[in-house]
């Protein structure tokens, strides 16, 4: 089987314990982004399976009706940028393993973010390496009301970490997330505007979907602090067109650290945020660490190895099995 990788940025993929479950294989790793559909499918025409990662590279009917020999689409996690209906009129099998696991990498970064912001870390690496010391000062994180936009997996996590910095908590979210978060003892904000007007940090955990895009408006954010913080490391569109820049040049929120863009990825700096001093970026790189490494991957190449065997594995587009086995 003709297996391609794509978007592996790091070019770490061969470096994975797991790599050796298909080493043996015609592997084609490519290790950077391409958006022009001509190029892709020009990549991909000898494929027959393609392994991605979360949602770096769409798939859709335009791509997938220039690949006549792609069988099958492999991954770990949701699937929202892969038309599943797409897929089944094109006879590929799509394989996502969704695992009940919190991403404590994302949530590490998060609480990195947190500190990195309010401590100015990078802007003090920068400066000590120019030749100056202690250009500013900063604030701690205890005793500030850590505000939590959605209490899933990840948000539950953070919540832990709030308790060992000796952070009050308070979340905001859907009827599922107020009904959990109760459930663990932390309190809730009065309504939207009194969660976004109380907190000093507010970190965003929301899954994006058609209900969520935007959810997060320009009047959300004029209601910070100025000397708020707001972290996302969840995703950039969840907030509203040009609504974060446009705060921040207010002043309300003071500042900003995320770890996600609009448009990605991000090349020769070309993000506005990237030029605001009350900005710290960081490429998406939540998820990108070595274990969640070897178990993304480890479950995409088992579930290829699950398909050659004729037993396929965490599948989403069921009715291509019947054709399959026909």
């Amino acid at each position: 089987m003709n297996i391609a990788i794509l978007d592996d940025y790091a070019d770490v993929v061969r470096k994975l314990d797991c790599f050796s479950l298909i080493a043996d294989k015609a592997v084609t790793i490519y290790t950077d982004y391409v958006s022009d559909l001509d190029v892709l499918a020009d990549r991909l025409q000898d494929a027959e399976a393609i392994v991605l990662l979360r949602e770096r590279t769409p798939v859709g009917e335009a791509l997938l009706q220039r690949l006549p020999k792609l069988k099958l689409i492999s991954q770990n996690g949701h699937v929202p940028h892969i038309d599943l209906a797409a897929c089944t009129r094109h006879g590929v099998l799509v394989s996502a393993t969704l695992t009940s696991r919190p991403s404590y990498a994302a949530a590490e970064l998060t609480w990195g973010l947190m500190i990195a912001a309010l401590r100015h870390i990078p802007f003090e690496v920068e400066a000590l390496k120019q030749g100056r010391w202690q250009s500013t000062i900063g604030r701690g994180l205890r005793g500030r009301t850590l505000g939590i936009l959605g209490y899933g997996r990840i948000g539950k996590v953070i919540a832990g970490y709030a308790k060992a910095f000796e952070m009050p908590v308070l979340v905001w979210g859907r009827e599922g997330s107020r009904i959990a978060a109760e459930g663990d003892g932390l309190a809730m904000a009065r309504d939207r505007a009194d969660f976004f007007r109380r907190c000093d940090v507010i970190s965003l955990h929301l899954r994006l979907n058609d209900d969520t895009r935007g959810s997060v408006t320009a009047d959300d954010l004029a209601r910070m602090k100025p000397t708020s913080l707001l972290v996302n490391t969840s995703r950039a569109e969840l907030i509203a067109p040009g609504a974060l820049m446009a705060a921040l040049k207010a002043g309300r929120p003071g500042m900003a650290a995320v770890d996600v863009l609009d448009h990605e990825p991000v090349l020769g700096a070309a993000d506005p945020l990237l030029s605001l001093p009350n900005a710290v970026c960081t490429p998406h790189i939540g998820y990108v660490e070595i274990d969640n490494h070897e178990i993304a991957y480890g479950n995409a190449f088992r579930q290829i190895l699950a398909f050659e065997a004729g037993e396929p594995i965490a599948v989403h587009n069921p009715e291509v099995l019947r054709t399959l086995r026909a």
